[in-house]
């Protein structure tokens, strides 16, 4: 099965989330994306990414992730935020790392933390293929 991954980006942080999804784009490739709208925007137009867009974040696309997780449909988010930047959304933002924990997945808030999770599910994506999974 694809590895389901949210990818939500602040405003200060769509540059990093670009770059980072360009350092991994064959595997991104192979994987059901999700990302709220500008992010998503980005990553498709600028990488040719196939994204599933939720709303913008402070207009519920947070939320929106935040219902698929809830519902089994997400494995892991990378969610880039903006610690230095108030959020108008920011108990959106609370409630869809809640759910992570709540539900126990992944969540990856800075890059060092986006590169641990997206080298792991790659490498257990590369285990699954050459097992034939």
């Amino acid at each position: 099965m694809k590895p389901r991954i949210a990818l939500i980006a602040h405003d200060q942080k769509k540059d990093d989330m670009i770059t980072l999804a360009a350092e991994y784009i064959d595997f991104l490739r192979g994987c059901q994306l999700s990302a709220t709208g500008t992010t998503g925007g980005r990553l498709a137009n600028e990488l040719g990414l196939t994204v599933d867009r939720k709303h913008s974040g402070p207009f519920g696309g947070d939320l929106q992730i935040g219902a698929q997780l809830v519902n089994g449909l997400i494995d892991a988010v990378i969610f880039l935020r903006d610690p230095m930047t108030p959020q108008p959304h920011e108990p959106d933002i609370n409630a869809l790392v809640r759910a992570c924990d709540v539900h126990n997945v992944a969540c990856a808030t800075n890059l060092a933390s986006a590169h641990l999770v997206l080298s792991q599910l790659q490498a257990q994506a590369r285990k699954d293929h050459s097992k034939g999974a």
